[in-house]
């Protein structure tokens, strides 16, 4: 380590936010531009380089997180992005949307705050694109072999580089206009502006990924027909089948899933008219614009609603979480070190809600816990107008004499997914894949489905999860390929088709 006592000298400072009042005017980062490079090689220097570094082993990359630490603290940048950059293809999409897992992972999380890892690895990865550390590394030879990659999320190109690194020729079909999967149309642009996503993807396409955008395989190409025309295929199409809510009143209009807003509101951003500043003459029925929204569900989709209506204007924005509000410390019998704990945490969604009163009703943040949603109720026309919701206790059991009535005009439905979409006729039919007993692609060990050269990568196979876990996936699954299509590899393998996450 840099300094032996960079831990007991210097406090956990994180990247500072932009004001609230000033940021949600736009949909720049909340981060202030250029905040972190005065604290971050200090914050470095807190690492320990500890025997054991279970930062390690929390990360499914197994990024090398005490090296590039004390390689920032040293102020060799460049050393630090070429060790950062071993075990990541997307360190700057990690850092700016992964929870951090390492960071949970951390020796010092023991006892006191844990070292920023987060901030460090964003550092680096910016820092290496503005210093020109990054740049297209094509291969010296190309193997003959073709690879299709269905999707292009984080697992579809993380397997399209790996495999396009390793000689092979690449093609990504991608059904939306634009690649990028969830990284272009699911997450907010607050919380990753898209010229991170476009450099990267500028970067796949020096190197020899082709693109093939506004192509539904099982539509527009058959599966069988792309079998055929590719040696191997990855189908890494996400976990985007949504979880429903069964209640009376869900047939009302206004009542919307949440993944259908967002990509809404990233398309307008993308299209270059901001939501909040620039509202079409025709209300748009997904626009939160001067509505009372309720957001049902507790989880990250949510809080990216949460922050998207924000922008836009609502009238009110509530968010429903059916647990109760988790504690502030980790409770070591149920979560023990070194497992992610279930924390209270205020996402910069949250500080605006708190700060903005979005939610008179609400608790402090715009979060209602412990809160069950009943039914529905409606206007003459068949809009939502009402959301009636219940206390609950643990064990999800309705509290007598703790119902209530919510205003909503817009309710967006962030309950998670369970799986791919299986679509009649579609690409899971066509290819007759199997499904596992929580619908997500059946594979084994080595990333394949029963059908020859099929190989699963990301969340389809998953379930829904991490971008650090879909970045490994791709990496895993592109080595299975790369073995397949030529008898050895010697790409890396970080983790297992069927590994989880530490668990007690």
């Amino acid at each position: 380590m840099a300094d032996p006592k960079g831990f007991l000298s210097t406090p956990r400072r994180e990247a500072p936010r932009r004001p609230v009042e000033e940021r949600v005017r736009d949909w720049d980062e909340v981060y202030v531009p250029g905040g972190l490079l005065p604290i971050i090689e200090a914050q470095a220097d807190r690492c320990m380089d500890c025997g054991i570094p279970f930062c390690h082993e929390a990360c499914p990359l197994g990024n090398l997180i005490p090296e590039w630490n004390e390689l920032v603290a040293r102020d060799d940048w460049r050393a630090a992005s070429e060790r950062l950059h071993a075990t990541n293809n997307f360190p700057e999409f990690t850092g700016r949307l992964c929870p951090a897992p390492c960071e949970a992972g951390c020796v010092l999380a023991i006892n006191q705050p844990a070292v920023t890892i987060k901030n460090v690895e964003v550092a680096i990865a910016d820092r290496a694109w503005d210093d020109g550390f990054v740049g297209a590394q094509p291969p010296e030879r190309h193997s003959g072999r073709t690879v299709a990659v269905v999707g292009s999320g984080p697992a579809g190109l993380a397997a399209a580089q790996q495999l396009t690194r390793a000689g092979h020729t690449v093609a990504v079909y991608e059904r939306d206009d634009l690649p990028g999967g969830l990284l272009r149309y699911g997450i907010p642009a607050f919380k990753m502006e898209k010229r991170h996503l476009d450099r990267r993807l500028d970067q796949l396409a020096k190197e020899g990924v082709r693109f093939r955008t506004s192509t539904e395989i099982g539509r527009d190409i058959g599966a069988a027909e792309l079998r055929t025309r590719y040696d191997a295929v990855v189908l890494a199409t996400g976990a985007t089948a949504w979880r429903e809510l069964d209640v009376p009143g869900r047939e009302l209009a206004g009542i919307e899933q949440a993944m259908p807003y967002l990509t809404w509101a990233n398309r307008t951003y993308e299209n270059g008219r901001s939501p909040a500043r620039e509202a079409p003459e025709t209300p748009e029925p997904l626009s939160a614009a001067g509505k009372h929204v309720v957001i049902v569900g507790g989880g990250d989709t949510g809080a990216d609603c949460l922050g998207t209506a924000v922008r836009e204007r609502a009238a009110s924005v509530t968010q429903l979480d059916i647990y109760d509000r988790p504690g502030d410390e980790r409770d070591e019998d149920a979560e023990p070190w070194p497992t992610y704990p279930k924390l209270y945490r205020l996402s910069a969604a949250h500080e605006e809600a708190g700060e903005l009163r979005t939610a008179p009703a609400a608790d402090a943040d715009a979060r209602l816990f412990a809160a069950s949603t009943l039914r529905f109720t409606g206007d003459a026309a068949g809009h939502v107008r009402e959301l009636h919701l219940v206390e609950v206790d643990a064990a999800r059991r309705p509290l007598p004499g703790t119902g209530r009535t919510l205003p909503a005009d817009l309710v967006l439905l962030a309950l998670g997914f369970h799986g791919p979409e299986n679509r009649a006729g579609g690409l899971i039919e066509q290819l007759e894949l199997g499904l596992d007993d929580r619908g997500r692609l059946a594979r084994d060990a080595a990333f394949a489905t029963d059908v020859p050269g099929v190989f699963v990568a990301g969340d389809a196979g998953r379930g829904a999860s991490l971008v650090v876990w879909a970045i490994a996936e791709g990496r895993a699954a592109a080595a299975a390929v790369d073995r397949w299509l030529t008898g050895r590899t010697r790409l890396p393998e970080p983790i297992g088709a069927h590994d989880r996450p530490m668990a007690v």
